[in-house]
């Protein structure tokens, strides 16, 4: 792969958009795509074919977690075992969204977002700071979110032994995972967003577009 600076003017055509589960990353994605027009590439929908293209050399915790079965993902291990041992936390398989990125037409416009945008990884890509945002929703937003959908969490947990205490490591796991977000980007001077249950679509819609500078 090309030198960081060699990427970043590769990649000036780039949006950025992480953050936490649950904070509206792949709404307001949409909404900017429509807006104007631009390619919409989201994380979540490549798992899988990252997954197949990782081998065990380059991503050892993606494989490890291939290998577990779900209670062994979701129930026995502590949420602190959870987020340190996550392969997308990690930033395995980074390096194929870059590839993936660096395939598209540099016309129009792409905004790219996902939990696995790690704020270390993505500056480094950056050729102007106002490419990229974080957002970061507060505890309460989170719950309200989990609320909102048809099953208390995600849906996979009702596929362990114990959905309550699965759905609990998650939220917890994910908790922690907002809060490492929230450190890296301010040790980094990144631009972040914070998002609470008073922050409405429109509203959060019009605060990433200002930090975008558009």
């Amino acid at each position: 792969m090309a030198a960081a600076p060699e990427l970043a003017a590769r990649l000036r055509h780039v949006f950025w958009i992480g953050g936490g589960s649950g904070a509206g990353k792949s709404t307001i994605a949409r909404r900017l795509a429509d807006r104007y027009g631009w390619r919409l590439y989201a994380t979540d929908d490549v798992m899988r074919d990252h997954a197949g293209r990782a081998t065990p050399e380059e991503a050892p915790l993606l494989h490890r977690f291939m290998a577990m079965d779900m209670d062994e993902r979701w129930v026995n291990r502590s949420p602190e075992v959870m987020l340190e041992t996550f392969h997308w936390f990690r930033g395995e398989g980074f390096g194929l969204i870059v590839e993936d990125l660096l395939r598209l037409p540099r016309e129009p416009c792409v905004v790219v977002e996902g939990f696995r945008l790690l704020p270390h990884l993505v500056k480094p890509l950056l050729d102007v700071p106002r490419q990229a945002v974080w957002l970061l929703p507060t505890p309460d937003f989170r719950q309200a979110a989990f609320r909102s959908r048809s099953v208390p969490g995600e849906e996979f947990v009702w596929r362990t032994s114990d959905p309550a205490r699965a759905g609990r490591n998650l939220v917890e796991r994910d908790r922690m995972f907002t809060t490492r977000l929230e450190e890296e980007t301010g040790r980094l001077r990144l631009r972040t967003v914070r998002v609470d249950t008073a922050t409405a679509e429109d509203e959060l819609a019009e605060r990433v577009t200002r930090a975008f500078g558009l």
